[in-house]
């Protein structure tokens, strides 16, 4: 199966000297095509640090990362920005959503920002996807956290990117809308076939993915594939020292 991230190596240092902070250390990592992935671990372990460096955000102090076929080092900015907005979908905690515009302005502004054409229609057939068909002319404020996110997720989606990064995308979210969440990504891998690779602290929207990465230290100490199980996560947390 072909592979959407190919992470070999991957070094991030921060600060010099006495200050200096190893945030990644020599992570490989592969993501396979319409993959749902998991990252879990403590506060400061580098799974943030992984998501930015992914989504071209930052750059790695060693080691090389490759998206969909392309080697990011390689990129010069222009084709950098380019691949980041029409092969990479960005996921946040915080929707990000811009209040004056409707469910369908924000979900089609990636698009608008490249020129297409039929950005409405294109972004209005992701809300369809995502269940916001009766809720497309609506503003932010006008929706639920839930239905915000979703909103957030049809706009990630709308570039038909080969891949989607989910920063803790259920944190701002009670329990049911989250649920939700999580299965709504499941779909985009499972049914829309996108790799998916979200960093969450939530054992349960844990459980909605195919595989389960654990970080301590900027290092992968565990990469196991989970069984839709709501224990699965817990347990393997709890084998790798990290509950």
């Amino acid at each position: 199966m072909t592979a959407i991230v190919e992470v070999s190596g991957l070094t991030k240092i921060y600060g010099s000297g006495a200050a200096q902070v190893t945030a990644l250390d020599a992570v490989d990592l592969s993501v396979a095509e319409g993959e749902f992935v998991t990252v879990m671990g403590p506060s400061g372990c580098g799974k943030s640090t992984l998501l930015n460096l992914l989504g071209g955000l930052d750059t790695p102090t060693a080691g090389e990362i490759s998206i969909d076929g392309h080697a990011l080092a390689e990129l010069p900015d222009d084709q950098l920005t380019e691949l980041r907005r029409r092969r990479i979908g960005f996921v946040f905690q915080f929707f990000n959503l811009i209040p004056v515009l409707n469910a369908t302005e924000n979900a089609s502004l990636p698009l608008r920002l490249d020129g297409v054409k039929d950005a409405d229609a294109r972004a209005g057939l992701w809300l369809e996807r995502v269940g916001l068909a009766d809720r497309m002319l609506n503003r932010p404020d006008q929706l639920s956290g839930g239905q915000q996110q979703r909103v957030a997720i049809a706009r990630a989606l709308s570039t038909e990117p080969a891949l989607v990064l989910a920063d803790e995308p259920t944190g701002n979210l009670d329990s049911k809308s989250a649920a939700e969440i999580g299965e709504l990504l499941r779909q985009v891998s499972t049914k829309w076939g996108r790799s998916v690779l979200m960093v969450t602290h939530d054992l349960r929207i844990a459980s909605f993915a195919q595989r389960l990465v654990l970080m301590r230290d900027g290092r992968i100490i565990d990469d196991l594939a989970l069984d839709g199980s709501r224990e699965a996560p817990r347990t393997a947390l709890e084998r790798s020292g990290l509950l």
